[in-house]
């Protein structure tokens, strides 16, 4: 188990480290292979040669790409400091540069807004692993009931449907008609209940879509374990249904759903760009989305680079729980 963790580890490392120097050449080769140079998105458009000679070099955007990429990884460890002559700047680290726009560190908006993205992705989640994972057994145990045909029927509505289309829809009936309080976010350590009922309304927004496809998946599963002999053996011997449900066919079908939710989670804690747009709460998503529009690329990198961590830190962890479901994964 010890050398499967190993292994692990070193690839997920290798992973973020391919991820930093790809994205980090995108945001700054980029722009200059096109011809624009981001000191002009710093300082404006209209600001005279000097000014923008002297924010290249203090911000290094003169050094070659790779230089630039060394002393953004070193500001990330140890910090780093941006120099012109005597002035000196010093960003702490975990140091993502400045912002274009307002001229702050781009570390304490990205902290900001995670608890924000972090509450409405971990919630949802664990609404839509319960309603997805609840749904499909039922509906797999009652193949080609009403049941069964209903909540396929739902899964698909929920599937096809766009998170802008269901979200507004949400709260034209639940807000603008019922009078159901505007969703927003409150800090939980504040108020506990302000956080819950808050986010109650995107947290069921977000599950429907993410519950629909869990449903399908499980029940997809649960057929096809349901099937095998093993299943036939445990019944024959006298064991409790639940007990064959749950201690041998859930588990084995588990697989795949452990894969995509962990996929899903890290995407989410990323940024659910959609959600908090139409909910108009300030997390990652939202962030990234109003540096997009005004070409912020130091704000966006940290974002980028934020939802590639939690991807790839989700990616370890269903490796791992691979390793306890099942243990023939840890002789791959």
């Amino acid at each position: 188990m010890l050398a499967y963790l190993i292994r692990r580890l070193i690839n997920a490392v290798v992973t973020l480290l391919v991820v930093t120097l790809v994205t980090f050449g995108v945001f700054f080769l980029v722009p200059k292979a096109t011809g624009s140079d981001p000191a002009l998105l710093y300082i404006g458009k209209q600001a005279d040669p000097v000014a923008v000679a002297g924010i290249s070099k203090k911000l290094g955007l003169d050094k070659p790409i790779m230089v630039q990429y060394g002393e953004f990884l070193k500001g990330l460890v140890v910090g780093r400091d941006y120099e012109n002559g005597p002035d000196v700047t010093h960003c702490p680290a975990p140091c993502f540069g400045y912002s274009f726009k307002t001229s702050e560190e781009v570390w304490p908006k990205l902290t900001s807004a995670l608890p924000v993205t972090l509450s409405l992705a971990i919630g949802a989640a664990v609404l839509w692993v319960l309603m997805g994972v609840s749904f499909g057994v039922i509906s797999a145990l009652r193949r080609g009931s009403i049941w069964d045909r209903s909540v396929m029927t739902v899964a698909l509505a929920g599937v096809s449907l766009p998170i802008y289309f269901t979200g507004l829809l949400s709260l034209s009936i639940f807000v603008y008609w019922l009078g159901w309080p505007n969703p927003s976010y409150t800090p939980f350590f504040d108020n506990p209940l302000d956080w819950f009922t808050g986010l109650i309304l995107p947290w069921v927004t977000l599950a429907f879509l993410f519950a629909a496809t869990y449903a399908r998946l499980t029940r997809a599963n649960m057929l096809e374990t349901l099937g095998e002999d093993y299943i036939r053996t445990a019944r024959a011997k006298g064991l409790r249904e639940r007990n064959v449900i749950g201690k041998h066919g859930l588990r084995s079908g588990l697989t795949p759903l452990v894969t995509v939710f962990g996929l899903d989670l890290g995407a989410l804690l990323g940024g659910a760009i959609l959600t908090e747009a139409v909910y108009n709460l300030n997390g990652l998503g939202k962030l990234a989305l109003s540096s997009i529009r005004s070409n912020d690329l130091p704000v966006i990198l940290g974002v980028t680079l934020f939802a590639a961590f939690f991807i790839v830190a989700a990616n370890l962890i269903v490796d791992l729980l691979y390793g306890v479901i099942d243990p023939r994964v840890r002789l791959a």
